[in-house]
């Protein structure tokens, strides 16, 4: 078997990358799998069962639920363009991956990862309406009509398709002829600089300007948005209301920071301001951890999400072996 660690002779262009992942023990591969697997699982499994809870309840189709179910399906395609090349991996102990596989995990997941960015903020503006203006809140629900909220959201995924097409469209016009080996378990801008043998001067400041613009921007809105919330749960008069709306906000913001932060210290700090160890680590929070805590956080805790589960589940078990369950919900 080949080494892992392989130098590309002067000269001799680079065809595929070997991708070392989390660690090169094979006791610990075996916990990763097992705990990636079961991460992967129930994320697909609760974002899967969302996106079933608001299609078949009419009472869910409104923007809020609408953007959730983006979200969503934003968080199934986030890890099924990582995940499962790790997964696949750890088993077959077969770390390479094509140039042309490389730049395709690495074109959707930045499309997925900016898109969530924007998405957040939008999700932030409409909890913004909700609390901060209660009485309003029906004329925004007029204003946010289906051909907004697709407009939106059409927006954002166009955005978040031109981001990821600069940064993976650079990234394809260098050459790769130096070590191929990337200490990480998928490929991303920042590990494929190093192995480049072009100037990539223009590449990191397109990811600082045109991606740290985007993750930025997203996040200093989210943020501003959050910081009236807070500031219009203080001012609730019971303390009972009070505990609650603060519960749901604090909740929010700890997916958000956490997505936030993480991304942050990726993409726009600079590589010396923190370990190997940490930028291994730092990925697996927002590219596996949020898309499994995001349907636990903005919808499972919903009292109208919890309705809708039990009015399935109420309808399944009176109808067990009818096949026809999906029509009976509808």
């Amino acid at each position: 078997m080949e080494p892992l660690h392989r130098m590309v002779q002067n000269g001799t262009a680079v065809t595929e990358f070997i991708l070392l992942g989390l660690s090169s023990d094979p006791e610990v591969q075996l916990i990763l799998f097992g705990l990636f697997l079961l991460c992967y699982l129930v994320a697909q499994g609760e974002n899967t069962l969302i996106l079933l809870i608001i299609a078949l309840d009419s009472r869910l189709h409104n923007p809020m639920y609408f953007f959730l179910g983006n979200l969503s399906v934003v968080d199934i395609g986030f890890t099924s363009s990582t995940v499962p090349k790790m997964l696949i991996s750890y088993l077959s102990q077969d770390k390479r991956i094509s140039l042309a596989g490389c730049f395709s995990q690495m074109y959707l997941f930045i499309s997925f990862g900016g898109f969530e960015c924007l998405l957040l903020g939008v999700m932030a503006y409409d909890r913004y309406a909700v609390i901060c203006h209660p009485l309003h809140y029906g004329v925004f629900m007029n204003l946010m009509n289906p051909k907004t909220c697709v407009w939106l959201a059409a927006s954002a995924w166009i955005l978040g398709l031109v981001n990821s097409g600069v940064h993976s469209g650079m990234i394809s016009l260098l050459s790769f002829c130096q070590d191929n080996v990337i200490q990480h378990f998928f490929c991303d801008i920042p590990h494929l600089f190093p192995l480049s043998c072009s100037d990539t001067q223009a590449n990191q400041i397109a990811t600082f300007v045109v991606g740290g613009g985007v993750i930025m921007c997203s996040f200093l809105v989210t943020l501003v948005l959050y910081v009236y919330i807070v500031s219009a749960i203080l001012r609730i008069s019971t303390k009972e209301g009070c505990l609650k709306a603060f519960s749901t906000c604090a909740s929010h913001l700890t997916v958000v920071n956490i997505y936030f932060g993480t991304i942050i210290f990726t993409y726009i700090c600079p590589n010396s301001t923190y370990s190997q160890e940490q930028d291994r680590i730092l990925p697996v929070l927002y590219r596996i951890l949020t898309p499994m805590l995001n349907p636990i956080i903005y919808s499972l805790r919903n009292m109208d999400v919890q309705g809708a589960l039990q009015k399935a589940i109420k309808l399944h078990s009176q109808n067990p072996n009818d096949c026809g369950f999906t029509a009976s919900i509808l």
